[in-house]
């Protein structure tokens, strides 16, 4: 109750960080760490940087209304990588020292970490620290294993502060990690952080690439790694089929058929939710490509997928 606390007290802020996302990421950068900037979470398709600013007012209530008697400011940098082959990860983090002013020093922290998604995460770190000097932990994330063809939910680490002061009552805050998410679907187990957007190669297949560049000419954009709107894959088998039937179904052209081009490739992808004619007919296209063609397309996006861990809505785009 009010009438029994302190009149001293920890009074806690912090700077939300604003999410900054890399250039979509092709095989080569499977590896590559996220680069850290002050005040944001900037990430790729395994790895994030997220870099917080924290400030600590001591501040004691002198009739009825609060006095500073002194502050801490300090940043927290995390730097967490996942993994395409596993479901268990660690991450690092550093408390900066303090900046302190009057009692700002002698500031006390213990901190915490929760997942969700079937991940649980524990916190390695010298709880009780002085904010008087930098300190450094780790979390270590385990995550149940997981079934064939099964999906976890999406899910966040909430990183948790409890202050504490002599004579003061404690003061908290909280800030979550951007959203990843584990699952097994193509028999590998493996996580990824969704909203990060990846792309798939496609230069290798002569007429499809063609086709797609002919699209982006003459403005089609979507999937295009240069300033276009992403694709967002789509697993429903059932509209997949529906969005193929609703481009392809036409006769095959009396010169492609001449030239063994009898397989209709559809752009944007019937798997993508900007597939079919769900999109104006200026933003779409089909070409008309050979067989075996065709097929390494498919083989490829298999592929591309289970490295990747490209699931439903996860946005791509397409190098073509």
């Amino acid at each position: 109750m009010a009438s029994q606390q302190s009149d001293a007290q920890l009074r806690v802020s912090i700077t939300s960080p604003k999410h900054q996302a890399t250039a979509p990421a092709g095989p080569s950068a499977r590896a590559a760490a996220a680069s850290c900037t002050i005040n944001r979470i900037t990430i790729n398709r395994f790895s994030e940087c997220e870099w917080v600013t924290v400030h600590v007012d001591v501040v004691k209530v002198v009739n009825g209304r609060p006095v500073l008697e002194g502050t801490a400011a300090f940043s927290v940098k995390h730097q967490m990588t996942l993994k395409a082959n596993s479901a268990n990860w660690s991450e690092k983090f550093t408390v900066s020292k303090a900046r302190t002013t009057g009692k700002g020093k002698g500031v006390h922290v213990n901190v915490s970490a929760k997942s969700g998604g079937g991940t649980k995460a524990t916190v390695h770190f010298p709880q009780g620290h002085t904010l008087d000097s930098a300190a450094s932990g780790t979390v270590s994330n385990t995550t149940g294993a997981i079934a064939r063809k099964k999906i976890n939910p999406k899910a966040k680490t909430a990183y948790g502060y409890t202050f504490t002061k002599p004579g003061y009552n404690p003061g908290s805050v909280s800030y979550a990690s951007a959203t990843y998410r584990c699952d097994n679907y193509y028999g590998t187990t493996g996580c990824a952080i969704t909203e990060a957007p990846t792309a798939i190669n496609l230069i290798t297949l002569p007429r499809i690439s063609e086709g797609i560049r002919k699209l982006r000419s003459h403005g089609g954009h979507y999937g295009d790694p240069n300033g276009g709107k992403p694709l967002h894959w789509m697993i429903n088998a059932t509209q997949q089929k529906k969005n193929r039937q609703a481009v392809c179904s036409v006769p095959v052209p009396t010169d492609m058929r001449r030239a063994g081009r009898t397989s209709c490739d559809e752009y944007p992808f019937a798997s993508t939710y900007e597939g079919g004619t769900h999109l104006p007919a200026g933003q779409r296209t089909i070409t008309w490509v050979k067989k075996n063609e065709d097929d390494a397309q498919g083989a490829n996006i298999t592929n591309w997928r289970r490295q990747f861990h490209v699931m439903d809505h996860d946005p791509y785009y397409v190098i073509a």
